[in-house]
Order: C-alpha cells, then structure tokens, then sequence
C-alpha cells in the first residue's frame, strides 16, 4: 500500500514541477513589436512647362589675333639692338626687331647705283641732240640722283622713239635690278609690323642666319581671338557681331565682353559642330588662357529645365504622384553643363527635385513641407 502511495506522490510532484516551469517560461516571453513602414521624405518641385533660354558654355584657348612668325629672308650676322632679342621684349610699329650686318650687300648696292649713274650720264649728249624735248627731264633727273637715297622712278618717255632708245642703252634693266637690291637690302631690318611683344626668340646677336630660319614670334597683346566648337542646333541663334561673355575657368567671377567675328561654313562630320571665333579685347587676358564664352540660343518653348543626375536612363523622371513614386515618360531637348532641358511633363506635376536613394517605381514617400536648401 505504501509504495502505491509513494508512486501518487511522485507523479503528482512531477506533474506540478512541469506546470510550474510552464507557467514561468509564459511569463518571460516577451512580445516581439512589430516593424511599421516609415516612408522616406522627399523634394519636389511643381512642373510648370514655360519659354526656357538656352546658353551655351564652350571652352577655348585665347590666340592673338595679330600674330607673324618672324624668318630670315637673307643671309648674315645678327647685329646687337638697343633691346634685347628675347621673349617679352616690346615693340613699336615700324621699330627694327632683327638687324643682320649688311655692309657687304649695302656696298654691292652702292655700285649698282653709280653703274646707272653713270648710264644716264652717258646718254645726255645724244639726247640734247636727237630728242631735245627729253633732254631737260634726264637732266634734271640726274642732278636730283642721290646715292645715299632710294632711287626716284625714271622719267616717262614721251615718244617710242625715245623709250625705244632708252631700252636700248640698257637703262631700264640697270635701274630695276637696283630697285631689286633695294627691296632686298630692307630685308636685312626686320620692323615690326604692328606694336607687340616678342613671345618666342630663337637666335641671338652674333648668331649667323640663314635664309628660311625662323627667328621668333610676334604678338599684339591687345587683341585675341578664340575659337569653341558649337553644336550645329544652335547656330540660327548666332550671328557675326553678336555679343558673347567669356569668363576664366577657374574663376567664373572673372568675365570679359567678346564678339562673335567668323562663323565658318564647314561642319565638321564627325562631332556636328561648327567653328565659331569670338573677338576679346583686354589687358588682362594672355595668349594661352583657357576660358569658357556663354553664348546665348534661342529659347525653348514649352519646357523645363531640371538636374541632369534626375534622369533615369536618360529618358524618365520620378514624379510624386497618390504619395508614391511614379516614372514617367519625358524627351530631352537640349543638355547644359549640370542641367537639361526636358519637354513631356504636364503642368503641376510633382518632380522629384532631389535624388531619392534606393528609389522604385510604386515606392511609398511624403512631401518634405519646409524650404529646400
């Protein structure tokens, strides 16, 4: 009997010991909350479809506008000059760049001018006898020869008997072959064309120069010329004179007025742009500068100028639309350097203004109701 009863006890123990861990195990179970959906916020702009100006940035590098290379066109030594023949040296028009020693030349041509001197001279007595009507101009022509000058042009005959007789006596050929050493001797003086500065000098006093070598190059730092390539769309906007801002690209507060000069006639096949030339006048400007000009187009009507990093796959935008994201169909018009211009979009819409991260199509949001920065 005692151990039936012992057995009861045991059972009954277990029983209660299960229920007891049970009970307990309930009570320390704690309630997981549950995940709620926070919708990201979002910027937008309303879609107001207007008249958008179109400006174009090209870059280009500043050329002067007066520019020569200077070449020998003689044979000698260079020669010092007051100024020295280096790069940054400045020059008025008509002062002398390059002097080559011409003593040599300068006697050669001194002979060929007492060898025509001396032509003439010797025709005088047949013209006080047969032509009596020259014999007074090829005398006084005579009297007025200086050989330390350039020669004066011969006297007009007034018959062909007389030019005739001229020719004959080998005037004409002497006098041109002088006039020829002439032209030649002012080549050993190379004069500035226009006032400038030096950019580039290749030779120096003592130097011996030959016919063909280039000695330098010559600037006129008050004018400059550069060049950008615009996209053929755009040219009915452009027109020769019209004016053009050109800023420095590095720092875009520097700005200068130009003017559109060339606009050529040829695009080019490959990029479908043209070369167009804008004219800059400035003391600050430097040949070399690399800048941007801001041309301006004509206006697109019936469109909306956005971020260019909005663009998905560069022909859909996100619009906020029953507070969920929604791609819509648009078409790029014209492209700036960090925006474009988009047609398609309907009249107060709600663009995404800002880039939405891990954005799809059917994404719950709400509208951000502060200012955007």
């Amino acid at each position: 009997m005692r151990k039936y009863i012992t057995i009861i006890i045991g059972i009954l123990l277990i029983a209660a010991s299960a229920y007891i861990a049970n009970d307990l195990s309930n009570t320390k179970k704690k309630q997981r909350p549950k995940n709620e959906k926070v919708a990201p916020t979002v910027f937008v702009e309303t879609a107001h479809n207007t008249s958008v100006p179109v400006s174009v940035l090209e870059s280009g590098r500043l050329m002067a506008k007066n520019r020569i290379e200077l070449f020998a066109e003689v044979q000698g030594v260079m020669e010092p000059s007051k100024k020295e023949f280096k790069p940054g040296a400045n020059y008025r028009k008509g002062e002398a760049v390059v002097s080559i020693r011409n003593d040599d030349y300068k006697a050669n041509l001194q002979a060929q001018k007492s060898n025509l001197q001396n032509l003439i001279t010797s025709i005088l007595p047949d013209l006080r006898l047969d032509y009596p009507e020259a014999y007074k101009k090829w005398d006084e022509y005579l009297r007025n020869f200086d050989m330390d000058k350039p020669i004066p042009e011969l006297p007009k005959p007034t018959s062909d008997k007389e030019k005739f007789f001229i020719t004959g006596r080998n005037i004409y050929t002497s006098f041109y072959n002088t006039k020829n050493m002439e032209i030649v001797l002012d080549k050993y003086n190379l004069r500035a064309p226009f006032s400038g500065v030096l950019t580039e000098a290749l030779v120096t006093p003592g130097s011996l120069v030959r016919p063909g070598q280039k000695l330098g190059e010559f600037i006129d730092p008050s004018v400059y010329e550069m060049e950008v390539s615009v996209n053929k769309s755009i040219l009915p906007a452009l027109a020769v004179d019209k004016q053009v801002v050109v800023r420095d690209t590095e720092n875009k507060s520097k700005k200068w007025n130009g003017k559109i000069i060339r606009i050529n006639g040829k695009v080019d096949r490959t990029t479908q742009t043209v070369k167009v030339f804008v004219e800059l006048r400035s003391g600050e400007l430097k040949e070399g500068m690399y800048l941007e000009a801001v041309m301006d187009g004509e206006s697109i009507e019936d469109a909306m100028e956005i971020s260019r990093s909005l663009l998905i796959d560069e022909r859909m935008l996100y619009v906020v639309q029953d507070s969920t994201l929604q791609l819509v169909d648009i078409t790029p018009v014209f492209y700036n350097e960090k925006t474009v211009i988009v047609r398609g979009l309907e009249n107060g819409q709600k663009v995404i203004s800002k880039n939405v991260p891990g954005a799809y199509s059917g994404m719950e949001v709400k509208l951000y109701q502060g200012e955007q920065d």
